[in-house]
C-alpha cells in the first residue's frame, strides 16, 4: 500500500463487536482470564499492553518500515529508554546541534549514571568517525536539526556506526513519512509523537520503531513496560487518529514552509534563513538526497539581534508564542529563550513551526511584525 492509504488504515479495523468504524477506545486496566488462567486477548495489564496502544504501535511500525515499535508517554521517555537500554561505560556519539531536552537527559542524567557522551558536528563526517571507540555502542541521528536546521547525511553516518559495531539511532520528528531513516541504513528510528504525528497540539507522546526484532530493542520494551512510561489509550487512540491524515498534512506544512522561507529569504530585516529547501542552504543537497519534502520547521535570523527578534515574535497576530511544533496552527519562538545559555543558539534567532494557513495570510502577518 502507499502511504496514504497505509495511514488511513493500517492499526484501524470495524470493530467485531458494534461494527464500528472508529476505533473504540479501551480504557480497562485489566483484563479477564480464561479457565486455564491464560490471557486468550493476549492483554494481561494496562502498563504492559493495551489494544489503542497496540494498534498505535503497528501503524508507528508500518510507516516507517520497521518490524516493531513501542509507544511512550513522551518523546523523551522513547530516548530515555534507549539510553537505558545501554550500560554504564557505554560510549554514546550525539550531535552538537540537537533537541535542547536530549542534551539535558545526557548530561544530567544518563553521564552520571554512567554513559560516556561526545557531541560533535555531524555535519562533519572526519569529527563523527574521529569521536568513535571500542566502546561506542550508539549513534545519535537529528535531522533536521533544532533549531538551526542542519542536515545529517543519514546513510554516511549509519555507515560509520555499522562499521564500529554500533547502533545508528535517528530523531525523525521533524520529518515523518517524509525521510525514511531505517531505508538509510539506521536500526532505530524516535518520534516525539507529540508533534506532526499527533498534528493537532492536543497530545503528549513519543516511540521508538526498530528496524528489525533484536535483543537491544527487547530491552527498550522491557524498559517501555517495567519502568510503565507508556502513554494512556485515550493518548494512543489520539496519535493513532492524527496519523490518518499525515500524509496529506505534511504536504501543505512543507508547501506553507517553502513558501515563507523563500519570502524571508528575501527580506531586508532578516539576516539568515535556515531552511535545507533553500538552494542556499549549506546542506541542501544533502536533503534533496534524503528527504521526499523539506519540512515545515525554519528559523530566521533578525537583524540586530535578541530586542528586534523579541519584538517581531511579539507583533505577530497568527503566529502564536508558543514551544512545540507540528501543529496546524503556526508557532514562533525565541529559541535563545528557552534554551538558556548556549553560545550555539543565535540571539536574534526565531524559530516557526508553519502550520497550514494559507501561506499568503502567514507571509502578511511576518510582514507586519518585521515592520
Amino acid at each position: 500500500m502507499r502511504i496514504e492509504t497505509l495511514a488511513v488504515h493500517v492499526g484501524h479495523e470495524v470493530d467485531a463487536a458494534t461494527g464500528a468504524v472508529a476505533t473504540p477506545i479501551h480504557l480497562s486496566t485489566t483484563f479477564e482470564r480464561d479457565a486455564e488462567g491464560n490471557y486468550p486477548s493476549g492483554f494481561i495489564y494496562g502498563r504492559s499492553a493495551n489494544p489503542n496502544r497496540a494498534a498505535l504501535e503497528k501503524a508507528l511500525a508500518a510507516l516507517e518500515g520497521g518490524e516493531e515499535a513501542a509507544a511512550f508517554a513522551s518523546g523523551l521517555a522513547a530516548s530515555s529508554a534507549v539510553l537505558q537500554s545501554l550500560r554504564p561505560g557505554d560510549h554514546v556519539v550525539a550531535p552538537t546541534d540537537v533537541y535542547h531536552g536530549m542534551t539535558k537527559l545526557l548530561r544530567e542524567v544518563y553521564q552520571p549514571w554512567g554513559l560516556d557522551v561526545s557531541f560533535v558536528d555531524m555535519t562533519k563526517l572526519d569529527d563523527v568517525r574521529q569521536a568513535m571507540r571500542s566502546e561506542t555502542k550508539l549513534v545519535w541521528i537529528e535531522t533536521p536539526s533544532n533549531p538551526l536546521l542542519k542536515i545529517t547525511d543519514i546513510s554516511a553516518v549509519a555507515g560509520i556506526a555499522r562499521a564500529a559495531g554500533a547502533l545508528c539511532a535517528c530523531d525523525n520528528t521533524w520529518a515523518p513519512i517524509v525521510q525514511r531513516p531505517l531505508e538509510l541504513g539506521c536500526d532505530l528510528v524516535m518520534h516525539s509523537t507529540t508533534k506532526y504525528l499527533g498534528g493537532h497540539s492536543d497530545v503528549t507522546g513519543g516511540a521508538i520503531v526498530a528496524k528489525t526484532t533484536s535483543d537491544f530493542f527487547t530491552r527498550v520494551r522491557e524498559i517501555q513496560t517495567t519502568c510503565g512510561g507508556v502513554p494512556s489509550p485515550f493518548d494512543s487512540w489520539l496519535v493513532l487518529r492524527g496519523i490518518r491524515s499525515l500524509p496529506w498534512r505534511l504536504r501543505g506544512h512543507c508547501e506553507n514552509a517553502a513558501k515563507v522561507a523563500s519570502w524571508l529569504a528575501d527580506h531586508a530585516q532578516v539576516e539568515a534563513v535556515h531552511y535545507p529547501g533553500l538552494k542556499s542552504h549549506l546542506g541542501h543537497e544533502i536533503a534533496a538526497g534524503q528527504m521526499e519534502g523539506f519540512g515545515g520547521m525554519l528559523s530566521f535570523e533578525v537583524r540586530g539581534g535578541r530586542e528586534p527578534a523579541l519584538a517581531v515574535a511579539a507583533k505577530t497576530k497568527l503566529f502564536v508564542q508558543a514551544t512545540s511544533l507540528g501543529g496546524v496552527e503556526s508557532l514562533i519562538e525565541h529559541r535563545a529563550s528557552i534554551k538558556g545559555e548556549d553560545p550555539r543558539t543565535p540571539q536574534g534567532l526565531l524559530r516557526l513551526s508553519v502550520g497550514l494557513e494559507h501561506a499568503d495570510d502567514l507571509i502578511e502577518d511576518l510582514a507586519q511584525a518585521l515592520e
